[in-house]
């Protein structure tokens, strides 16, 4: 389940506050491993996910990140300067505590329980660089691209380059797959939806796929159902998540060619009762007759009540 190691459970918040920022939480183990479990622990989850965040990457080689309490991510603006002085070489180095964290959850977590890693899609991780934060509809990062797409684009490849070496370590340590996350996708038309959503993540699956051939590959483009045809075919990936807003004739003709992952609201495990029953219930039974993993359309949100996971989770395994 998106975001199932979160602020829902009483157990995460109380360990939220040994850390004294966000980054230093997802950069320390012991706290890194700890929550990541704590789910599994509670509802005994099929998958546990590792516990991180997208920015860790542009962190990593040297872009300017940090989080502030009531507004999350903040980067500095993209500037040319900035993507001139990004290091490949120092995200090795940087990254090894969340490589750590891998290794020590393969050991820990039972061994039928599966381990997925993941990264940020390069657009969703540029969309915060263009105005700093996150804005309506991505408004900044959209008109950034369009007025300087050699910026963007020189970005988005150095994104590209250490979002590779990320998850082929990260399968490396244990991930048994990872995911690549593009929660902004479906702000982009056409053209940039082909250009800075499917080339890069194309790229990235094509680099992680020459060091590690077998390694299996989920994408995630929210808000792009109408386009997922076009996502499978283009990107190669070896299946895709749906948001809770995709239609289930298009879900199932993807169905026929790629496992699909998906899709309850997740405002109904807010609402739970007969609503949370419903969306199961349905989801189950459209999805039934081909390769399907039960997910949610999007992350479980802080004012989820940790008693309707729980539902959920028997509901769907009572099937």
């Amino acid at each position: 389940m998106m975001r199932q190691a979160g602020r829902y459970l009483p157990e995460y918040r109380e360990t939220r506050k040994k850390a004294s920022n966000f980054l230093e939480f997802c950069y320390s183990p012991d706290l890194a491993t700890e929550v990541t479990l704590q789910p599994i622990r509670r509802y005994g989850f099929d998958a546990s996910i590792l516990f991180s965040d997208i920015f860790v990457v542009p962190d990593a080689i040297g872009y300017p990140v940090w989080f502030e309490e009531g507004r999350g991510p903040v980067l500095k603006p993209l500037t040319r300067d900035l993507v001139a002085g990004l290091d490949q070489d120092r995200a090795e180095k940087h990254l090894e505590p969340v490589i750590e964290t891998v290794g020590r959850l393969r050991r820990e977590l039972p061994d039928e329980t599966t381990l997925l890693g993941f990264c940020g899609a390069p657009w969703t991780v540029a969309c915060y660089s263009v105005a700093g934060h996150t804005t309506q509809d991505q408004v900044a990062a959209r008109v950034g691209a369009y007025r300087d797409p050699e910026l963007m684009q020189a970005f988005v490849e150095a994104l590209v380059t250490a979002s590779i070496r990320y998850l082929v370590r990260q399968l490396d340590a244990g991930a048994d797959a990872v995911q690549i996350f593009d929660t902004w996708a479906g702000v982009l038309d056409d053209a940039g939806f082909r250009k800075w959503s499917i080339q890069p993540t194309r790229a990235i699956v094509e680099g992680v796929r020459a060091q590690r051939p077998q390694a299996k590959i989920i994408g995630f483009p929210k808000a792009s159902s109408a386009r997922m045809k076009a996502y499978v075919d283009g990107t190669g990936v070896d299946a895709v998540g749906f948001d809770w807003t995709a239609p289930d004739e298009l879900a199932l003709e993807i169905q026929k060619k790629v496992p699909v992952q998906g899709n309850l609201d997740p405002m109904r495990l807010v609402a739970g009762g007969p609503a949370l029953d419903e969306g199961i219930d349905h989801i189950l039974s459209t999805f039934k007759e081909g390769p399907f993993i039960f997910n949610l359309g999007h992350g479980v949100t802080p004012d989820a009540d940790p008693e309707n996971v729980a539902r959920m989770v028997e509901r769907v395994k009572r099937g």
